[in-house]
């Protein structure tokens, strides 16, 4: 019998997929759970395996198109399944060949990575509105009905099927004649396109990752009540530490940076102040205290800014979390970040400064009610012992959610983490 596989719903919210590479030809024989296609969702690269054992005979969508969830993969014919078998099969799956295709599940388990997974490169935030981009509702029609309307040029959607329950066939399409436009109506985009010479635009498809990086950077400053906190703290002292130790860390191949040292105080400051910990639910009139310390990571690739996670930040060592940073950093670079290493964060810090920024208004990561923005190091002339001299100082960037946060506790939070970065040996005191 015939086993349509439809692209699954790998993800919440998740509504489209793009093809990076295929991995199977027509005519291959497949084993249940091997990987067929390796797609780019709005969320991660990610392979898609077969739920089915049998024979590829057909593959639907080439490199680089777009695929909606519950759009046919492949089609794949599974041997030695006829009569009373192939009945049960159809009860099980509620496929044959005739049987109009349905959305069916990857094999093994896939964790959801939290909304807060990408970030845009000048305004991080993210997350997706409950109430935005409502789900699109796909008609009904047979594979052989949806390859003749792509044949046609046809929107199947916008065509009235006679099939049962709506099901679009191929008389439908045969019988489909569009709407007509009415006279007088000038489509302004058409028009002002026409006028533009071949050369003077040029035009590329948006990823289903910079597609996420703007809903959920709309989304954030949308929910949240946004307050920018700045603040310079002088770090002569961090640099000195920093410096006695990067070779020794290097021998270990561990990049020691000044951003292990912000997220040990970040965690320190957060113990001290745990509003800035947690989220607000208005629909339960409550708010949510995390009880872990995951500290979020904005790190720049080609793609755009993702956000992996270090997990109970508070029970690693600097050591440790240098680690950690080089290895997220160099897993987002490679888009080797799996779903479990971008999800569960519960405070975000973005390193601008390590491009050549010194200020900024981070956007908030919601559900998160916070965000540090760290700048440049810069030589300026600072007070010591009553005396001009030459600082380095470390610019800070403290963007809250006022509704969860008031003033006054958002500067004592960076605050504490402007004692800790000026004072390192404190960090191992408190």
């Amino acid at each position: 019998m015939r086993y349509i596989f439809n692209f699954p719903d790998i993800g919440e919210g998740l509504e489209e997929g793009t093809i990076l590479e295929w991995y199977v030809v027509k005519g291959q024989v497949i084993k249940a759970g091997q990987p067929l296609v390796n797609m780019e969702t709005d969320k991660i690269v990610t392979d898609i395996p077969s739920p089915k054992a049998g024979t590829i005979v057909a593959i639907y969508g080439s490199v680089g198109e777009t695929i909606h969830v519950g759009s046919p993969l492949v089609e794949i014919e599974i041997e030695g399944v006829f009569g009373a078998d192939a009945v049960a099969e159809v009860k099980e799956t509620g496929k044959a060949d005739s049987v109009e295709e349905e959305a069916a599940g990857v094999v093994g388990t896939m964790e959801l990575a939290e909304k807060n997974a990408y970030l845009a490169a000048s305004d991080e935030g993210s997350t997706k509105s409950k109430t935005e981009d409502k789900p699109v509702v796909k008609v009904q029609a047979t594979p052989l009905a949806r390859a003749m309307a792509k044949d046609l040029n046809i929107d199947i959607n916008k065509v009235i099927g006679s099939g049962p329950s709506g099901r679009v066939t191929k008389e439908d399409l045969e019988n489909y004649k569009p709407a007509k436009q009415p006279q007088g109506v000038i489509h302004k985009t058409e028009t002002s396109t026409q006028q533009l010479s071949a050369d003077a635009v040029t035009y590329e498809p948006l990823s289903q990752i910079r597609k996420t990086i703007s809903k959920n950077m709309l989304h954030s400053k949308q929910s949240t009540a946004h307050m920018t906190l700045f603040e310079e703290v002088e770090i002569s002292h961090l640099i000195t530490v920093r410096d006695r130790y990067k070779n020794r860390f290097a021998e270990k191949d561990i990049k020691l940076t000044y951003l292990s040292f912000i997220v040990k105080a970040t965690v320190l400051a957060l113990k001290k102040l745990r509003k800035l910990n947690s989220q607000i639910d208005l629909e339960n009139d409550r708010m949510i205290y995390n009880n872990r310390y995951n500290i979020a990571i904005a790190v720049d690739t080609p793609e755009g800014l993702v956000v992996p996670v270090i997990k109970d930040a508070d029970r690693l060592s600097i050591q440790q979390i240098a680690q950690k940073i080089t290895e997220l950093s160099d897993k987002a670079r490679d888009r080797k970040l799996s779903l479990d290493d971008m999800k569960d964060g519960t405070f975000t810090l973005t390193n601008y400064g390590s491009i050549g920024g010194i200020y900024a208004t981070p956007v908030i990561n919601y559900p998160q009610c916070a965000i540090l923005g760290i700048g440049r190091i810069l030589k300026k002339p600072v007070v010591k012992d009553n005396q001009v001299v030459v600082g380095s100082v470390l610019p800070l960037s403290l963007s809250v959610d006022h509704r969860i946060v008031d003033g006054g506790e958002a500067s004592r939070f960076i605050n504490q983490i402007m004692e800790y970065l000026s004072d390192p040996v404190s960090m191992i005191m408190d």
